[in-house]
């Protein structure tokens, strides 16, 4: 089995660790009617992606 050879500092750790942190999720504005909105995804406020009108499917 694999056995590090020298003990990891801590200051090596926590450079490693340093690009783990929470951000925010990165946000656009909808082109039809400017509310937020996430990328890659149809607008919850007027139902559009990508300058069509889209349907959400309905399970009831």
């Amino acid at each position: 089995m694999a056995v590090p050879k020298r003990k990891t500092s801590k200051s090596r750790r926590d450079k490693r660790r340093a690009t783990h942190s929470i951000e925010a999720p990165r946000v656009n504005t909808c082109p039809n009617c400017n509310s937020p909105k996430l990328p890659h995804r149809a607008c919850p406020t007027c139902g559009t992606y990508r300058g069509r009108e889209v349907v959400p499917f309905r399970f009831e």
